[in-house]
């Protein structure tokens, strides 16, 4: 296939260069065979100048690094400098002829570029080639360790290639190692936790779990803008307090969703057999206006197997946290159900993490009040691939308002550069380790002593101790007004200041007083 590769441009796809350069490796790939594919985060040209230059999502390397202008040059640069990305790579070998993969192998049957863009090709596609067995070299990586995360690996003898992608061709994000990454790792927060729950009586400790559990519970509700019975966050909790027990299969994630919807009276349960998205309507015509665009109901049965599949396989590789990112996020991008998929994705975090054996026995981190109170950065992670996903998706308004998708986009779901979603995840489980558990903690033991400070003084039922704490949390301390002419009329002025000095020295130790 006769190919031109572009010449030196000052803007791609509508993404402004820092400089005039030319696009390399995917750019240049997505460019000259007109790959309708998600564009990457970050895209590399060859400049001018004696130096590298990464501003604007762009990395412009010197004119030394420009490869040479064919297919060989660019899939070599790319898996040289930018890692792997699936999405293209697919699109590029159905693209391609069979003819000029093989080609390039029988030119450097023993090239270490080329024997992985050989595996990669029958990894992706499905389909072996027609080329003996590669000669008896060392083994290099699919995925190059130095760039991405990747599972420890079996060797694949034809290609002598060492097949560590951390999914299946069904299902295989793939996560970049940044700065940001690196620090999260090192700082070992799965001991951190350890630590910290060690240090906590317990009956304390059991309290503080149950609390975290319905913290979370109502606040996954609360992202998704909805006010549900209490009966109904503590069903959900308790399912949250049991994540990880079960291994994930389709019944679970059926059994999930009939647990969260609770009602199903207006909403059908099950797989998705139409189209689905995220977004509006527009208020006269009815249609759809999608700030995503959910995967195929046709494509649901395949993703929903890569999904299982890179659970199991993820056991005992990846990162527990990066896997969970890897694995809710996913989730929620093929959004497989017409309703319940927010709750379940969060869910997931949990599942990953307590199978992980992340969490300390018995604790579940409230990483839902976290991603609540971070509510912006996380619409954020989640349009940083929707936004780059939706010019790739063909699609039609239905005549119930839905989506009917016209093109393949199955791959589009399977792979996506899931690292903004790890490095978000990292920070919310951060957070509940480092504030959220202690501050809790702290709390109870605050609420212990001034509960029995109170009781020595006069008999109260626990509602309206609660009911008196609320109030003085909410006056820095002191009993308003209105509250001891009212709900406390009852307590004599001396027993008011008595409780108020209860109440400082109680929290005295507190930096604030919410829990």
């Amino acid at each position: 296939m006769q190919v031109q590769f572009s010449g030196p441009v000052s803007v791609f796809h509508d993404r402004r260069l820092p400089e005039t350069a030319t696009p390399a490796g995917y750019a240049a790939l997505i460019d000259a065979y007109r790959l309708s594919v998600p564009i990457p985060r970050v895209l590399s040209a060859t400049g001018t100048k004696h130096r590298i230059i990464e501003q604007g999502g762009w990395r412009i390397y010197t004119p030394r690094h420009a490869p040479d202008a064919r297919l060989e040059g660019h899939l070599t640069f790319a898996l040289k400098n930018e890692g792997l990305d699936l999405a293209i790579l697919k699109r590029l070998f159905l693209t391609v002829k069979d003819d000029e993969i093989a080609e390039l192998v029988n030119q450097k049957p023993t090239g270490l570029y080329t024997r992985r863009i050989w595996f990669l090709y029958e990894w992706l596609l499905g389909r072996e080639l027609n080329l003996p067995a590669a000669d008896k070299v060392s083994y290099v990586d699919a995925v190059d360790t130095e760039l991405q995360y990747a599972s420890s690996g079996q060797n694949s003898a034809r290609h002598r290639v060492r097949n560590n992608l951390p999914g299946t061709p069904d299902f295989c994000p793939l996560v970049f190692k940044t700065p940001l990454l690196a620090e999260f790792v090192a700082k070992d927060l799965k001991e951190r936790a350890r630590v910290v729950v060690s240090q906590v009586p317990k009956d304390l400790l059991a309290r503080t779990a149950a609390f975290l559990l319905l913290k979370d519970s109502n606040s996954s509700y609360v992202i998704e803008g909805e006010r549900p019975p209490q009966d109904r966050i503590q069903r959900w909790g308790k399912v949250i307090g049991e994540a990880g027990r079960a291994p994930l299969d389709e019944a679970e994630f059926l059994r999930l969703q009939r647990i969260v919807i609770g009602d199903e009276r207006f909403v059908k349960l099950g797989f998705r057999n139409e189209g689905g998205f995220v977004g509006e309507h527009d208020r006269e015509t009815q249609r759809p206006i999608p700030d995503h665009v959910s995967a195929r109901h046709e494509d649901i049965a395949l993703l929903v197997r890569g999904l299982i599949a890179f659970d199991q396989a993820a056991e005992n590789e990846l990162d527990p946290v990066i896997a969970a990112a890897v694995l809710a996020f996913g989730f929620v991008y093929v959004h497989p159900f017409e309703d319940g998929n927010g709750r379940i994705h969060r869910y997931l975090m949990h599942h990953v993490l307590a199978r992980r054996g992340f969490n300390p026995a018995g604790i579940h981190f409230p990483v839902s009040a976290a991603i609540l109170d971070k509510i912006g950065e996380y619409k954020g992670v989640l349009e940083s691939y929707s936004s780059r996903l939706l010019p790739c998706i063909e699609w039609e308004p239905s005549p119930k308002g839905n989506v009917k998708v016209l093109n393949d986009t199955a791959d589009f779901y399977r792979f996506f550069d899931a690292t903004p979603h790890a490095e978000f995840l990292y920070e919310c489980v951060q957070r509940t380790i480092e504030q959220d558990l202690p501050r809790e903690t702290r709390f109870l033991r605050s609420f212990d002593t001034f509960r029995a400070g109170v009781e020595n003084m006069v008999d109260m039922p626990e509602r309206t101790l609660n009911h008196l704490l609320a109030f003085l949390q909410q006056n820095e301390g002191r009993l308003s007004k209105r509250a001891r002419d009212n709900e406390f009329a009852q307590l004599t002025p001396d027993e008011v200041t008595k409780i108020e000095g209860l109440y400082q020295v109680a929290f005295s130790r507190e930096p604030g007083t919410e829990s």
